[in-house]
């Protein structure tokens, strides 16, 4: 006898307790059996969305993102001013960012001489006397708790098919730095590095090198075992190796190598920025159910839906499915943070965790676990990648354009790859591991999908 289960796997076990042969089918009602929201997708799947999401992950997949300079953020990022912050996730107020983001503005404060010291930057912010900008509405994308002052270099990056620029901050690299929520001397001395010394001389390389395309150098990454989100050892590696001609011909190199050689970080912003190059051609397309940002302060996680400039927002998650270093825990942890979701929305992250051992050790620590995100990705995704492709999986292409259909209907919502940073004290990175996104946010996109209809 053969049994086959719909719904329930306590029952598909019973069967199987006895000895018999059973076949487990998931099924359950779509939106959990919300009855409003199963209206809307039902509207929303009778509409005739298909060509606009095909034009939305055609933008994605294809258009090809290059860096083409490095420049100070006021010279180039529109809109910010002369005393304007940028953060990662939606607009927030002061009085609600979360306390790794604060250190962070704080110390982004006193290494733009806007302040002499700590207590001087926390008078500076309390007083209205720094406007607080989310770097997403500045087509900008910064990585976890990273305040981007206006004096603070900025990978450039161009897409031509797409006609996009897009913007994000110079690498800080790890231990002592802001963007880890550290408000220490070092974290100030960095930033300052990264103005006078980084900054300057990564300009000089990039005019030597040309434009570099950043997407080519992601996808041999992802062969190489990155999901260019947690781990972006081997894109790093690339990316320098085809610097290197152009380092040696610096007059002095050695304060900048010292830096690239500690930073296995390093091609993460250039990422990001090449990635909200691409969704900022696809925002621009109408009638689409194809996710276009997913970012998070700390305090909130917001989603916004190609063509439309709205956010969606609701309570930022913790980072469930991580390893902490010793002596801490999920307690410790702070909420998600940081506009690197942006990856997982080109079918990097966690779209590309099956091919990642590294990334597998944060999951249970088998490829199954990791393949089990990228198989979650591909159940809510509209198209898979023809430029990263995964050889664990026979080549086949990362999952591409989140779909809040799908999310909504299925209740699976993307998985965000992450650092994790304290809470409370200001200790730094404490952990990494995966993020889920907050549900309510995807159904409330949908909400308002279905009613512009």
């Amino acid at each position: 006898m053969e049994v086959v289960n719909l719904g329930l796997r306590a029952f598909a076990d019973a069967v199987a307790a006895q000895g018999a042969a059973v076949v487990h089918v998931d099924a359950r009602p779509p939106a959990r059996g919300d009855p409003v929201l199963v209206r809307a997708l039902t509207d929303l799947y009778s509409a005739d969305l298909e060509s606009a999401n095909a034009d939305v992950t055609g933008r994605l997949d294809r258009e090809v993102p290059s860096v083409v300079d490095v420049r100070p953020a006021i010279d180039v990022v529109p809109g910010i001013g002369d005393r304007t912050i940028l953060h990662a996730g939606p607009p927030i107020v002061w009085e609600a960012v979360c306390d790794p983001l604060r250190r962070s503005m704080r110390a982004a404060v006193v290494a733009e001489g806007w302040a002499d010291d700590l207590a001087g930057a926390e008078r500076a912010l309390t007083g209205g006397q720094v406007e607080l900008a989310a770097a997403n509405e500045h087509d900008s994308v910064v990585p976890l708790a990273t305040a981007l002052g206006p004096s603070m270099p900025v990978w450039v990056v161009d897409n031509p098919a797409g006609g996009t620029r897009a913007f994000a901050p110079l690498g800080q690299g790890p231990g002592d730095v802001a963007w880890l929520g550290r408000e220490s001397a070092a974290a100030v001395e960095r930033l300052v590095f990264l103005r006078t010394v980084a900054g300057p001389l990564l300009k000089e390389i990039v005019s030597r090198t040309g434009p570099i395309d950043t997407f080519a150098i992601a996808a041999q990454g992802v062969q190489m075992g990155d999901d260019v989100h947690m781990r972006v050892q081997a894109s790093t590696n690339l990316l320098l190796r085809s610097m290197l001609p152009a380092i040696a011909a610096l007059d002095d190199a050695v304060p900048l190598a010292a830096y690239l050689s500690a930073n296995h970080l390093f091609f993460l912003t250039m990422a990001m920025a090449g990635a909200k190059a691409l969704t900022m051609s696809a925002e621009r397309v109408a009638g689409s159910s194809i996710v276009t940002t997913m970012a998070r302060n700390g305090t909130t996680y917001g989603v916004k839906l190609a063509g439309d400039r709205r956010w969606f927002v609701t309570d930022s998650p913790p980072v469930e499915a991580a390893l902490f270093h010793a002596g801490y825990g999920p307690p410790d942890g702070a909420p998600d943070i940081g506009d690197s979701a942006v990856l997982e929305l080109v079918g990097l992250g966690g779209a590309a965790t099956a091919g990642s051992p590294a990334v597998a050790a944060f999951l249970g620590g088998t490829m199954a676990d990791a393949a089990r995100v990228t198989g979650d990705m591909r159940r809510i995704c509209a198209a898979e990648s023809t430029r990263f492709k995964l050889p664990v999986t026979d080549f086949r292409g990362t999952p591409l354009g989140v779909d809040v259909r799908k999310v909504v209907e299925t209740g699976i919502t993307p998985q965000v790859n992450t650092g994790v940073l304290h809470a409370r004290d200001g200790s730094g990175q404490i952990g990494a591991g995966v993020a889920t996104a907050p549900l309510a946010a995807f159904q409330a996109a949908l909400l308002a999908l279905a009613e512009a209809r």
